[in-house]
């Protein structure tokens, strides 16, 4: 019963997530125009925006028991030994993250005003292949060990927590803005996915799924190595 309502949860928070992070863009935009930005400025906007998404984020996911957006996270975690995730567990939250961010990517195009639609979509590869899947998993990869240094090793500050995951959140996306959108987030890119009707593709499931989890498997083995945990007679 537990792990329905923790999966039931993540659906919540995931559809909330793609719903809120879709209109990111036009929240930068409308930001910027009406206090006269533009430029590198733009970027500071976009980082507070995110700042402020994470930190209520991550307030409702505690509230919801635990729930998490992002399954790569939950991998993560897993495979630097935090929290009490299976791979029973797993294969029940990650569908439902998948359905909820169906919902949000739904709710958002039909939602969104007309004049700011061109600012919504989801990820898609604008190179070949294997080029999208090597630039998504080292993004992934990246993503994943700055999250766990900042969550585990970083400031006790939880503002600047949020406010190093939000500033590098922002500039990984610039980097892989020509490659792959980027996503990290193989939820949300499945969210998109399904309302442009290619879920089903080797493309998608490649480049979205299978090349961010091994980033975010091989950041948690890697930051395990850089950081084993201590040694249960140290513990003792």
């Amino acid at each position: 019963m537990g792990l329905v309502k923790l999966a039931v949860g993540d659906g919540v928070l995931t559809f909330l997530w793609v719903f809120c992070a879709s209109c990111l863009s036009a929240g930068t935009s409308i930001i910027a125009k009406a206090i006269g930005v533009q430029g590198i400025a733009t970027r500071l906007i976009t980082i507070t925006l995110v700042f402020i998404l994470l930190f209520c984020f991550g307030i409702m996911g505690s509230v919801l028991g635990g729930a998490s957006f992002n399954p790569t996270g939950t991998a993560a975690f897993y495979a630097v030994g935090h929290g009490g995730d299976t791979l029973i567990s797993a294969a029940v939250r990650f569908p439902a993250q998948a359905v909820g961010a169906v919902g949000g990517a739904l709710a958002i195009v039909k939602f969104m005003p007309s004049e700011y639609k061109h600012m919504i979509g989801g990820p898609y590869c604008k190179v070949d292949m294997h080029t999208c899947a090597i630039v998504e998993g080292m993004l992934t990869f990246t993503s994943s060990i700055l999250v766990l240094y900042v969550i585990l090793r970083g400031p006790k500050s939880w503002i600047m927590k949020n406010w190093l995951l939000s500033a590098s959140i922002v500039t990984l996306v610039g980097f892989g803005r020509a490659y792959t959108g980027p996503s990290m987030n193989p939820a949300n890119a499945f969210g998109w996915a399904y309302v442009n009707n290619h879920y089903t593709t080797w493309k998608h499931l490649y480049v979205y799924w299978i090349s961010p989890f091994i980033g975010a498997i091989t950041a948690g083995w890697t930051f395990r190595l850089i950081f084993p945990p201590p040694s249960k007679q140290k513990v003792a």
